[in-house]
Order: C-alpha cells, then sequence, then structure tokens
C-alpha cells in the first residue's frame, strides 16, 4: 500500500457493473485531456513501422514485447517508452499513430481530446520537429474535418535540463503559425523525482509572455508541494495527476475552491503502482470533496485501456453512480481549452444524452 501517496487501504469489493451502467459509460460523451500521443503506439503498429523503417527490435514478437509491459515502476515504463518511439521517423509514422488512436477515441466516446506530444524524444534521435508537428497535425486535422475535436500540447521533457526546453521552444515557434488552429498549450512529463517544477520556472514564464494555456505533470510520483509549486512557479492552469494533492488537507481546500482541474488516470495509477489496488484511489473522494477531477488514459497501449476501460475500472472500483460518471465527464469539457461556444455546444450533448436515461435504480 502506498501510504505516502495518502492513499487509504482496499474497501470490500464492489458488485460488477450493471448492463445498464456499462452501457451508459461507453455511450457517454466524453473529453481527454491527458494522452500522450507516443504512449498510444499499440505493439503491432510498432512492428509495422519498424519494417517500415527497417528499425531493428529487441524483441522477437509483438507477443514479447507485450509481456515486456511489466513495469515495476515510472522509470522502467519509460525506458520502454523511449525505446518504443525509436520506430518513428517520418511524417507519415506520426501521421498513422495519431490517426490510430483518434479512431479508438471515437470509439470510446471521445468528442474532444488534447494530445501531449515530445518533440525532445524525436528531435534527439535526429528527427526534425517540423516532421513531429505535420504529421500528429496532419491527422488532427482530417479528425477534426469529420467532425471531431482536438489540439495539441507540446510537453517538455523534466528529466532534461531547462536549457533543452528553451532550445525545443524556440525551435517550434517558427511553426506556431502554420499550427496556430491546434496549438495551443505547452505541459511537463517525464519523471518527476528529482526535476521539480521549479527547475522549469524560466521557461514556463516565457511560454505564458507568448500566450501559450499551460499545464504540468505533478503529484503522480512526486509530492504534494510539486502540485503547490506547479501552480505557484509554472502558473498552470491544470495539473495532470495530482492524485497526492491529498497529502495537504490545505492544498485539497485550495484545488476545490479554486476549481483546478486534475487530469486523473487510473489505469496508469494501478499499472506504475501509484496505488496498488483501484479500490484504493482516491479519485472518489477527491471527487466528492468537490475537486475538478476528470478521467484519462495517459499512455493506453501501455497501460491496458482507453477511456471506456478507465471508466469502467473507477465506476467498478469504487461503485461510482450515473450522476458521478456524468461529473467527471463534465468537468473535463469544462476543463477543455475549447472556445466558450465549442465547450457549451459540447458540454450540452453530454447533458442531452444523460437526460435519455430514467432516473437511476440501485441495479443500475
Amino acid at each position: 500500500m502506498r501510504t505516502d501517496a495518502g492513499l487509504t487501504p482496499a474497501t470490500p469489493s464492489a458488485p460488477p457493473l450493471s448492463p445498464s451502467l456499462r452501457a451508459f459509460i461507453e455511450a457517454m460523451p466524453k473529453a481527454e485531456l491527458h494522452l500522450h500521443i507516443e504512449g498510444t503506439l499499440e505493439p503491432e503498429l510498432l512492428f509495422a513501422l519498424a519494417q517500415r523503417n527497417h528499425v531493428a527490435l529487441p524483441y522477437p514478437s509483438v507477443e514479447a514485447l507485450r509481456a515486456a509491459y511489466d513495469f515495476s515502476d515510472l522509470q522502467s515504463f519509460l525506458d520502454l517508452y523511449y525505446a518504443g518511439a525509436a520506430v518513428l521517423l517520418t511524417e507519415q509514422d506520426f501521421h498513422d499513430m495519431t490517426a490510430a488512436y483518434l479512431a479508438r477515441a471515437r470509439a470510446d466516446g471521445v468528442l474532444h481530446a488534447e494530445l501531449f506530444f515530445d518533440p525532445q524524444t524525436h528531435t534527439e534521435r535526429g528527427v526534425d520537429i517540423a516532421v513531429v508537428f505535420a504529421g500528429i497535425a496532419r491527422a488532427l486535422r482530417e479528425a477534426n474535418a469529420a467532425g471531431f475535436s482536438s489540439s495539441m500540447i507540446m510537453s517538455f521533457l523534466r528529466h532534461l535540463p531547462e536549457a533543452d526546453a528553451f532550445a525545443t521552444l524556440e525551435a517550434a515557434l517558427p511553426l506556431r503559425a502554420q499550427y496556430a488552429d491546434l496549438w495551443f498549450g505547452v505541459g511537463l512529463d517525464s519523471a518527476e523525482r528529482g526535476n521539480p517544477p521549479e527547475k522549469f520556472a524560466r521557461v514556463f514564464a516565457r511560454c505564458r509572455e507568448l500566450g501559450f494555456r499551460l499545464v504540468a505533470h505533478a503529484g503522480e510520483e512526486g509530492p504534494a508541494a510539486y502540485v503547490s509549486d506547479a501552480l505557484d512557479l509554472l502558473h498552470v492552469e491544470r495539473i495532470d495527476h495530482g492524485v497526492r494533492s491529498e497529502e495537504d488537507p490545505a492544498l485539497v481546500q485550495r484545488l476545490a475552491r479554486e476549481q483546478v482541474p486534475l487530469t486523473v488516470c487510473p489505469l496508469s495509477n494501478l499499472k506504475l503502482c501509484v496505488v496498488d489496488d483501484m479500490r484504493s484511489h482516491n479519485l472518489a473522494r477527491l471527487l466528492q470533496a468537490g475537486l475538478a477531477v476528470t478521467v484519462n488514459s495517459d499512455d493506453p497501449a501501455y497501460f491496458g485501456g482507453y477511456m471506456n476501460a478507465n471508466f469502467i475500472a473507477v465506476a467498478e472500483a469504487l461503485a461510482l453512480d450515473r450522476r458521478q460518471l456524468a461529473q467527471l465527464s463534465r468537468n473535463a469539457f469544462n476543463a477543455s481549452f475549447l472556445l466558450p461556444a465549442s465547450k457549451s455546444a459540447l458540454l450540452q450533448r453530454l447533458d442531452d444524452f444523460v437526460s435519455t436515461y430514467p432516473e437511476e435504480s440501485p441495479l443500475s
């Protein structure tokens, strides 16, 4: 049990989801705000791209690669994650990876997605940053033209020096006008330990001057103090993860009072041992305390589930009802970087969907 994360012992098993509640989850309109596009690279596509690009992999088969997805912690996951990214070399590679995710997201009822991407993972391998932008953006524009809604958040890798983040920002800025319809935000991800928010205070100040929307990972493996520092030093609008905020009651009160969104990733938390049992997850407690909690899939190819799988996991383990599930989805639409009119339209779609369901019974 992770008592240092403020997560309480597991509660008795909840009854299985009723078919009607599962159907409600599967059809419910959703927004995804915490999704690393490189973390959607399924083994089948990874092998196909390796073959296309003549990249040798250390795994002989798709099955062997899937077997490697037995992480002991965040760093062991990151080691595999960066190794898998080595197959991404061309604009078409980034397009195909993004298009594959978008198809899965739409099948899960996602209407809007804000995708993280990590240029440094690719530029340090010699891939031009323009290639990364072009491939992801082409897939997003294709989806948006077909009625989807999506945008991109360029993230800095926190295990690298701040100078590298500045260099990445300067390399990307000439592309800003070309992708003004998609690129609104900047984020911070990768390993928290030893890489506090203050390390990136200057580059985030520059991004704020430039008018970018700001988010940062905090309070996953790092302490609650990292959440406070991300708010106070980086001036972010959303906290990615944030589950360890519960260590600090004053911080929990602040997050509720200021309605700072938390983009929580339940199956990721389980896979990376932030929580040892989904029944111990604090999502329901944070929601009950009035926080703007959302559900997201993080790196679904590696963590075993896209949006519906994450919603189903918490609904079953934490005995969430339709009202709570709809609130999680409502929080995500409200926390998005959509323009007010677009946000209102998607919230209306959610409300219309919920209104089609009859009054909830104890067994539904």
